[in-house]
């Protein structure tokens, strides 16, 4: 198994808390956490933005990424979502299989 860390930034907690317990219920990832009150900075339609946001630090599976990017782009308020994934490297021995046991 493969196992994902995958960002998304979201416009507000609430936001952020919708799509996190859709990608839970639907074992799609095992567990978020969110980060409110983030800043972000960044170039949009040719001017520099300064927004607070939410971050959700998503554990996944790899298998699982495409069907968890298609679902975060269907519910997300945002035309472009950042959706970006890292791969865990190593971990827990426990930790991993926990996360693999509650994934589809």
């Amino acid at each position: 198994m493969e196992a994902l860390v995958v960002y998304i930034t979201a416009s507000s907690e609430d936001e952020a808390a919708m799509i996190a317990r859709t990608l839970v219920e639907e074992k799609l990832a095992a567990c978020v956490n969110i980060v409110k009150d983030i800043r972000s900075i960044y170039s949009w339609q040719g001017k520099i933005e300064d927004e607070k946001e939410c971050l959700m630090i998503v554990k996944t599976r790899l298998e699982l990424f495409d069907a968890l990017k298609t679902k975060v782009l269907g519910l997300h308020s945002y035309s472009v979502p950042e959706i970006i994934a890292l791969p865990i490297v190593d971990g827990s021995e426990e930790y991993l299989k926990w996360l693999k046991e509650v994934t589809s």
